[in-house]
């Protein structure tokens, strides 16, 4: 019984030792993301969320619409998952310098803090998340990278009571 308890902490341990992004990690291109151009008009998504383990718990594609006003982006997010339900969540994100950004969206506790740099994007907040059977609140560590003028791709590190939990990736296609 001991035996099992300290392999199971150690196996936590180790997968809270997982490499994770840096802002100042090398960049791949020389292209710069553009939150306010790319997130312009009309982008649609395709995501999943896998647990801990890399076992896929669920699916989605999202349609968003974004308006930018020269200094507030507002992302109106229609989700629909693998089920046929559906959501709807909109984000309020304000350019607060050159590359600094705040947000707000139902669910989200506080504000989000986000960072560009060169093709990368750093997005973190706390959030309430709908589930099937209710809400969980999460920690997210949103990374998005440009990979051309018309893509993006999306990694959130997810936590909850400050433990990884699992990861969403998410590829967003503008059109």
């Amino acid at each position: 019984m001991i035996r099992t308890f300290v392999m199971l902490v150690l196996a936590a341990f180790l997968t809270g030792c997982v490499g994770k992004p840096s802002i100042e990690d090398a960049k791949l291109s020389q292209g710069k993301l553009d939150l306010e151009a790319f997130f312009d008009g009309r982008v649609v998504a395709f995501g999943q969320f896998q647990d801990r383990f890399g076992t896929v718990r669920r699916r989605f594609e999202v349609e968003i619409n974004g308006t930018w006003d020269g200094k507030t982006l507002t992302l109106v997010e229609d989700f629909l998952y693998e089920d046929q339900s559906t959501e709807q969540r909109v984000w309020t994100l304000r350019k607060t310098g050159p590359d600094s950004w705040r947000g707000t969206a139902p669910g989200v506790i506080g504000e989000a803090f986000g960072e560009e740099s060169g093709d990368t994007f750093n997005w973190r907040y706390l959030i309430d998340l709908p589930v099937p059977d209710g809400t969980v609140r999460l920690r997210f560590d949103d990374w998005m990278w440009k990979l051309s003028d018309t893509r993006v791709l999306n990694r959130a590190y997810v936590k909850k009571y400050g433990v990884d939990i699992g990861e969403v990736i998410i590829t967003f296609e503008k059109q």
